[in-house]
C-alpha cells in the first residue's frame, strides 16, 4: 500500500488559490507608448498574435499541475509491501578474515590456475555466505589493524560483496590476530547465549596489535562466544634457484603459521583448529563448519518499502519543461 512520510505537506494544494484570492490584482498604469517602433504594432495577422482566454487557461492548467506534484513529491510518498518473515533458525557467525600482505602469496590453485591465498579465501567463503539462510553474518577484516566491515546483519549479499572487493594489504601488512578476536567477542557479546560463533581465518602469527590472541580467546570464551580457527596456505612451494642455474628449490610458505597459538585459542573456546593446505580442504572445513546445529531465536519481519517521490517530482520537471518550450514556440496563442 502507499504510505506518506509528511502528510501535512498536502494542505499545501490550494495555496496558489489562497493566495490569488488574499492578494487582488494589483492595478499598473501604462505608459501610453510601451514600443519605440512602428513595426512593433503588427497584429496577429502578422505573426506577433496576443495570448487569448484560450491560451491562459491551458498555461493556468500546467503550472497547477506542476505545483500538485511538486506538493505530492514533497509529500513523500512510498510503496510498503506486506510483511516478510525471516527464517526463525540460524546462529550469529562472525567472520574474521586475514588479508595481511602474507595472504598474496600464490601457493594454491583455483580452478587449474595458480593463484593467491586471498583469492582462494574469497571464493571458498562467499560460498559459505550464500548458504547462510537464516543466519546472521557480520565481517571483521585485519592485517596489522583491525575493522569491522559488516556488522551481524541478513544482509548476506553486502557481506559477500565487502569480501570480495578487499584487497591484500589495505589493512596492514603485519597481522593483529588478537585484536580481532576482541573486536569480534565485543560484537558478539550483546547477541543472546549459545548462538555466538566466530571463524578465524589468517596464514601467520600474531606479531602485532594490543591484545594478545590467547588473552582475547580467554575474553570470548568467558562470554560463551565458540572460535574456530583456520591455518590457510600450503606446505609445499618449488621456486626457482637463487642463482637461477641449479634447478628449484622447494620451500615451506607457510613457516610463520602459528599452529599452536590457533589451537589454542579454539580449545580454550569449545572450538576447533583446522589446517587448509589448499583449496578442497578449505571447502571440506567450511562444510564441517556448516554442519552446526541451529538455534532457535526470535522471528523477525520486515515490510520491503519503495520510494516514489522521484515519480510527481520527475512530472514536475517535466510539465514545467513543456510549458517554457510551448511559450518559446508560441504554441497555444489564439
Amino acid at each position: 500500500m502507499i504510505e506518506w512520510i509528511w502528510p501535512w505537506a498536502l494542505s499545501l494544494l490550494p495555496l496558489p488559490a489562497l493566495l490569488r484570492w488574499l492578494w487582488p490584482a494589483v492595478q499598473r498604469e501604462q505608459a501610453a507608448l510601451t514600443v519605440p517602433r512602428v513595426s512593433s504594432f503588427r497584429t496577429s495577422d502578422a505573426g506577433m498574435a496576443t495570448p487569448g482566454v484560450g491560451s491562459i487557461a491551458w498555461r493556468a492548467l500546467l503550472l497547477w499541475l506542476v505545483w500538485i506534484a511538486l506538493v505530492v513529491a514533497v509529500a513523500r510518498p512510498q510503496w510498503t509491501g506486506e510483511p516478510i518473515t525471516l527464517p526463525t533458525t540460524g546462529r550469529d557467525l562472525m567472520l574474521a578474515v586475514d588479508i595481511s600482505g602474507s595472504m598474496g602469496t600464490e601457493d594454491m590453485q583455483l580452478g587449474g590456475q595458480l593463484v593467491n591465498r586471498l583469492t582462494v579465501v574469497k571464493n571458498v567463503v562467499s560460498q559459505f555466505i550464500t548458504a547462510r539462510q537464516g543466519d546472521r553474518v557480520g565481517l571483521i577484516l585485519f592485517g596489522t589493524n583491525a575493522y569491522l566491515q559488516a556488522p551481524l546483519t541478513f544482509d548476506l549479499e553486502t557481506v559477500q560483496r565487502l569480501l570480495t572487493e578487499a584487497p591484500v594489504g589495505i589493512a596492514g601488512g603485519k597481522t593483529a590476530i588478537g585484536d580481532a578476536i576482541g573486536l569480534a567477542v565485543k560484537r558478539l557479546r550483546q547477541r543472546p547465549t549459545g548462538e555466538r560463533v566466530l571463524i578465524l581465518l589468517t596464514d601467520g602469527a600474531n606479531n602485532v596489535g594490543e591484545v594478545a590472541p590467547v588473552k582475547a580467546a580467554e575474553l570470548a570464551a568467558g562470554d560463551d562466544i565458540k572460535v574456530y580457527t583456520i591455518g590457510v596456505g600450503a606446505d609445499e612451494m618449488r621456486l626457482p634457484s637463487i642463482f637461477g642455474v641449479f634447478g628449484s628449490r622447494v620451500v615451506n610458505p607457510s613457516a610463520e603459521l602459528d599452529e599452536d597459538t590457533l589451537r589454542d585459542i579454539a580449545e580454550t573456546t569449545g572450538g576447533r583448529y583446522f589446517r587448509a593446505q589448499n583449496t578442497s580442504t578449505l571447502v571440506e572445513i567450511y562444510d564441517i563448519i556448516d554442519q552446526l546445529e541451529p538455534i532457535e531465536q526470535e522471528a523477525e519481519t520486515y515490510r520491503p518499502i519503495a520510494v516514489l517521490y522521484h515519480w510527481p517530482l520527475g512530472a514536475a520537471f517535466a510539465l514545467f519543461a513543456l510549458l517554457i518550450v510551448c511559450d518559446w514556440r508560441g504554441w497555444g496563442r489564439v
